[in-house]
């Protein structure tokens, strides 16, 4: 793991690879480990840079009143330090949500945005009745030990066909999270709206989801392409909502499509 001070507060990240800088940012319950099998797939071709967001990983704790306008601000003043091309930002996710933030405030920052398995933050994209249910079971998880809300978790997250192994990766990853990093998460994503930033964009930008997305559905997909103009939607079928675990040999090559047609303009 590589460091930065970002405002005071430690940043952890893992970089690998050459090339135009592609940064990936974690969803809920977890760090940079999650994203194991891009750093090793796509730094043949491209600076892979997976940052660990504050409370997550090996990044310091915020102070327990960090906003996602914070969150945006730190990942600004990361990408910075650490990353000296405007990159590619791929956000997973509750990480989409800090992508948008950030895109809201600096726009000129990225050459493209990957949206992956995202929301126009929670409010923007699910109706109220479940935004407060995810919000409210969230919150109690935060009293609760990682192997109590894990196995709740685990069935939303992949499809019955997704490797064991995989699987249970994902749930060591998970048990290592701390509350005050989903606390942030969940700060900038639980009422979050960014249907107004979604109009705004003007870089290239993907929205990629698996078919079978319990958690972003297809319909969600779907209004976050209609909103991005001239976004590219791809949905790989028969994974869930962790596509980039579940199917990372198709994720990685849509990445590359994606990231290699913008850089043929």
């Amino acid at each position: 793991m590589d460091t930065v001070e970002v405002a005071g507060l430690r940043i952890g990240y893992q970089r690998a690879g050459t090339g135009q800088p592609l940064v990936l940012l974690h969803g809920a319950y977890e760090d940079s480990r999650v994203w194991r099998r891009q750093l090793e797939a796509l730094s043949d071709e491209f600076t892979v840079v997976a940052w660990d967001a504050p409370g997550c990983g090996a990044s310091a704790d915020p102070p327990p009143d960090f906003s996602g306008v914070d969150l945006a601000e730190a990942l600004a003043g990361f990408l910075r330090l650490a990353v000296p091309d405007r990159p590619h930002l791929l956000g997973f996710s509750m990480g989409s949500g800090i992508a948008l933030e950030l895109y809201r405030a600096h726009p000129d920052i990225p050459s493209s945005l990957l949206l992956v398995s995202a929301y126009a933050g929670w409010a923007g994209s699910l109706p109220p009745e479940e935004v407060e249910r995810r919000y409210a079971q969230v919150l109690a998880e935060l009293e609760q030990p990682p192997e109590q809300f894990i196995p709740v978790w685990l069935p939303t997250l992949f499809t019955h066909r997704a490797d064991p192994a995989a699987v249970q990766e994902k749930s060591g990853i998970m048990a290592g999270s701390r509350p005050i990093g989903m606390r942030a998460l969940l700060g900038a994503n639980g009422h979050a709206d960014y249907r107004d930033v979604l109009r705004t964009i003007k870089v290239p930008s993907l929205v990629l989801y698996g078919a079978e997305d319990v958690r972003a559905p297809q319909s969600v997909a779907l209004e976050m392409h209609r909103q991005i103009p001239g976004s590219t939607l791809v949905i790989i079928p028969d994974v869930g909502h962790q596509v980039f675990v579940e199917a990372p040999e198709a994720f990685n090559t849509e990445v590359r499509r994606f990231l290699r047609g913008v850089a043929a303009g």
